[in-house]
């Protein structure tokens, strides 16, 4: 079977009795079976794909008309996406054989739309970390180079799309935890408005930051996937109510663009050389191709990661407090006392990224400290909201770097992570402020592994992104 790179493929040879879903399921099976070593599944549903997919095949030949516009996407979710009554771990040991009694607003509308999940892939630790190496599961695997990371925290969905086991993958964006894995593994990924996926189902880490977000091989794909699962929730009180446009309808940009760049970030002592060089070209071309590319200030720059890890640790801080092993998740055998059970329960269940998040996010917030570090993070995160809808106001998109690197190898910064927080210095902005942001291939180094580069636009403008987004990556790439 060929691989197919889009969805508009799939239902063509579906259409055209080329191929069968039940075939495609057979298909990405044996993909996942041949790439074990990746590591990149904690569990498949091969059954349940394959009834599901026959059942798909049986609807479309009584009333081809009836199936619905994800007909013959197989899907793959993060581990941290509730799935009714199959498991959900976080890839934590605190959640290990934890089963879902409710299935995500999110997920239910993509197999309402005739999506197939195929199984639950792996992540860092509650979705805390940029390498993928810190699951209880061990580390997922770059496909490219598999002595190399594949990004995080959704590094799993990014290499289950990668290793071509399916063809789009469900995962959450913190602070670039799909962007990031996207651009390691030469990919699209989009984190979508604040606001615009209900997070109803989504495992909370920081809940004001995090969103549902998306891994494809095309713009396409990710535009109607975000066109299914957007839209109110009864169920989460922070989605919009907004009216959700066609994006899937909607892929042409119209006219030209006015795009920012801030000058501090292109020329960051941190940029790799070869990225920096390929950023310009793009913008080079960008202008070539007649849309107006100005470099503008932004002051702020270096108090994006400090601002983002002291807000999300709070917040993971709080959101992690009901792990107890009182009401779920793991329950030490060994305890005494009511103060050693819970001091037991989560030093055992909770690995060493996830504890140390906790403590610094429980510190950040204790008495004495809380105006010095919380409180400033705080005014630190509106004066960029600020200074970021000042610059939306007068261009529509800001272009950056998605990463400062490509991957590095597996373990090679276990030792220092301050050094891995400083590898988000350009996907937490649009957590920061809320915005939607998309991130697509843009080149790869002189050692072939990929880099992308990301667009930013004003909050719920998501059809003008895509629209843009695959515009000049079908016309400047």
């Amino acid at each position: 079977m060929p691989k197919y790179s889009n969805l508009q493929v799939i239902q063509s040879a579906l259409k055209a009795g080329s191929t069968s879903c039940e075939k495609l399921v057979d298909y990405y099976l044996a993909r996942i079976e041949k790439q074990q070593a990746l590591n990149i599944y904690i569990e498949t549903f091969a059954e349940e794909a394959r009834t599901r997919a026959r059942a798909l095949d049986q609807k479309y030949r009584e009333a081809p008309s009836s199936v619905g516009p994800l007909f013959g996407m197989v899907v793959s979710i993060k581990d941290v996406l509730c799935y009714k009554d199959h498991k959900l771990s976080a890839a934590s040991k605190m959640l290990h054989n934890f089963t879902a009694s409710f299935s995500a607003t999110a997920i239910e509308r993509i197999l309402a739309a005739d999506a197939i999940i195929i199984g639950r892939t792996n992540c860092d630790e509650f979705a805390m970390g940029s390498a993928n190496e810190s699951s209880y599961y061990g580390p997922t695997r770059n496909a490219i180079d598999p002595t190399r990371v594949p990004g995080g925290s959704s590094g799993g969905s990014a290499v289950s799309v990668q290793a071509d086991t399916c063809l789009a993958a469900l995962g959450s964006d913190t602070g670039g935890s799909v962007r990031q894995p996207a651009s390691f593994c030469g990919l699209v990924g989009m984190k979508p408005s604040y606001g615009r996926i209900s997070r109803y189902g989504l495992l909370a880490y920081a809940s004001s930051f995090d969103q549902i977000g998306i891994i494809a091989n095309s713009v396409a794909d990710t535009a109607i996937l975000l066109e299914i699962m957007a839209g109110a929730d009864e169920f989460d009180s922070t989605v919009s109510a907004e009216a959700v446009p066609a994006y899937s309808q909607h892929l042409s940009f119209p006219g030209k663009a006015k795009i920012a760049y801030f000058g501090e970030a292109m020329q960051h002592e941190g940029l790799d050389p070869e990225i920096k060089k390929q950023s310009f070209d793009f913008i080079e071309a960008l202008r070539g191709a007649g849309h107006q590319v100005a470099a503008v200030d932004f002051e702020y720059l270096a108090y994006l990661v400090p601002s983002y890890y002291v807000l999300t640790m709070a917040e993971a801080s709080s959101n992690l407090s009901r792990y107890d092993g009182v009401r779920y998740g793991h329950r030490t055998a060994t305890a005494t006392s009511l103060e050693e059970h819970y001091r037991k329960s989560r030093t055992e269940g909770f690995g060493e990224k996830v504890k140390r998040r906790i403590m610094l996010g429980t510190f950040v917030l204790s008495v004495g400290y809380y105006d010095a570090y919380f409180k400033k993070a705080q005014k630190a995160r509106r004066l960029i909201q600020d200074r970021i809808l000042q610059v939306l106001a007068d261009y529509d998109f800001i272009i950056m770097p998605v990463t400062p690197s490509v991957a590095w190898k597996i373990g090679e910064k276990q030792g220092n992570p301050v050094e891995i927080y400083l590898s988000d210095i350009y996907t937490v902005l649009a957590n920061l402020t809320g915005l939607p942001a998309i991130a697509f291939p843009l080149g790869k180094n002189k050692n072939g592994m990929p880099f992308g580069i990301q667009l930013m636009s004003a909050k719920f403008t998501e059809k003008n992104l895509l629209s843009f987004a695959n515009t000049i990556t079908q016309n400047l790439r």
